[in-house]
């Protein structure tokens, strides 16, 4: 009976976690679609919307205690808790903070919706933003119109969203908003992780992740691969920590690892009748690698001798090299052949060589 309790927790708490599994989401079992009637459309009042799914939130999550001691009443009857006083000192003061819990939500949100939400913490924060003789209903109306455009940065989970606008950064949180005027803001990378790329297809493949701090209340963390559409839509510059290093894209990832593998391959030396030309790829850099078969022996394998003079540089070859991957599956990529792009000869990693 305790395990049924604990099950019937854990399921309450997938229903009402945020952001929720995407199977609830699709069987419309999560606290906005739920709530939609009262909540209203996003898309139409997005602050007033939101206004009310954190209060909504905070409530629904305020009766979790007491829906837990319900289900311990009837998952342990020897407890006696369906009689409050029978029940031990520890259930009595497990039982008044779950009654306490919900009765202090429910007042804190009455308080918040009197006069059309105008004691919202976040409708105080707005009228900061507002002109003299307006309110912050001016100022949300200005954030419905531009988060309605199709041309804002958006990225991230329901419950932990960031937004950019042409005046406005916003961070979706669990119980609300957090907004702040480009203006006013100075963005600062601070770290960047990233999953290793391995020759190995056990290791999973990822893209590195930034975060971007501000003076907004909470950090905001997003997907390095959409760092330049970020930096498109801010008015504002990024500016790095030390030794920050960011990869915008899954190639961008991979030419690092590429790069390093080539170094510690064999390198080659070319006649010294042999003159090197501009790479045709990029035109900028001295064709620097040769395509010579050093992972098998001649005959042996899928790949091939390439008999083609010195043409590319090691970026372009790494960029060609990416672009004939199975994008959906990256951990196959370091153990893959491609075509020579010249004369079509197969070749691996192991094949190309530096020249010295």
């Amino acid at each position: 009976m305790l395990g049924f309790s604990l099950l019937c927790g854990a399921a309450a708490l997938l229903l009402l976690g945020w952001p929720p599994a995407p199977e609830l989401q699709a069987a419309g079992l999560t606290l906005p679609q739920l709530l939609a009637g009262w909540l209203g459309p996003e898309e139409t009042a997005f602050v007033q919307h939101h206004l009310r799914r954190g209060a909504g939130t905070g409530l629904v999550h305020s009766l979790l205690p007491l829906g837990y001691y319900i289900g311990m009443c009837f998952a342990a009857p020897e407890k006696q808790l369906c009689s409050v006083y029978q029940a031990s000192d520890g259930w009595k003061l497990f039982f008044l903070l779950a009654i306490l819990a919900p009765t202090v939500a429910g007042m804190l949100v009455y308080y918040w919706s009197r006069k059309g939400w105008e004691n919202h913490p976040l409708a105080r924060t707005l009228a900061l933003y507002a002109v003299p003789s307006s309110s912050w209903r001016a100022v949300a109306s200005s954030i419905n119109t531009e988060f309605r455009r199709i041309d804002k940065f958006a990225s991230g989970a329901p419950g932990a969203r960031v937004i950019v606008t042409d005046t406005w950064v916003i961070k979706v949180t669990m119980y609300g908003l957090h907004v702040a005027q480009q203006q006013d803001i100075h963005l600062t990378v601070t770290d960047s992780r990233q999953h290793e790329i391995s020759p190995c297809a056990q290791e999973e493949t990822g893209l590195d992740r930034g975060s971007v701090p501000s003076p907004l209340p909470s950090l905001l963390r997003l997907n390095s691969a959409e760092y330049g559409e970020l930096r498109e839509k801010l008015s504002a510059p990024i500016h790095h920590a030390a030794n920050i290093v960011i990869h915008q894209s899954l190639s961008d990832l991979f030419l690092g690892t590429f790069t390093s593998l080539v170094e510690s391959n064999p390198p080659y030396s070319v006649p010294s009748h042999q003159e090197l030309e501009p790479c045709i790829g990029c035109m900028q850099t001295r064709a620097n690698i040769k395509l010579v078969k050093n992972c098998r022996e001649p005959n042996e394998g899928e790949c091939q001798q390439c008999y083609c003079r010195p043409m590319w540089c090691l970026v372009c070859m790494g960029k060609w090299f990416a672009s004939r991957q199975n994008q959906q599956h990256p951990e196959t990529w370091l153990s893959s052949q491609v075509p020579c792009p010249t004369c079509r000869a197969r070749f691996c990693i192991l094949d190309v060589c530096l020249i010295q």
